[in-house]
């Protein structure tokens, strides 16, 4: 039987969901703006694609995974996460370097 497909979602709630669970945690750092945010959601979302990745591939290994096709979509899942965050580091490396390059 097959799954459907998960439904994308904005980034918006991640913003929202991190903004709450930070509320929660003590830190030295002040409270994060906006790309902030989502930049910590990013690294989340790696976090947990990672870990789902990690989990489906002990499954198939042990012969627990009835679909071996969920490991590859969890590494696929995974992998496009990181090119994500790595595409949202350059972004925000240009940023900097453009804003560094302005004369006042």
């Amino acid at each position: 039987m097959l799954t459907p497909m998960e439904k994308l979602t904005p980034l918006t709630p991640l913003v929202a969901a991190a903004g709450e669970g930070r509320a929660k945690e003590t830190t030295s750092h002040e409270e994060e703006g906006g790309f902030g945010a989502i930049f910590r959601s990013a690294i989340d979302y790696v976090k947990e694609t990672d870990a789902e990745a990690k989990e489906a591939q002990y499954l198939l290994a042990t012969g627990q995974l009835d679909n071996p096709a969920m490991a590859m979509i969890a590494g696929t899942k995974s992998a496009i996460a990181v090119d994500f965050l790595i595409q949202l580091r350059n972004k925000a490396q240009d940023a900097y370097s453009e804003l560094t390059r302005m004369n006042f």
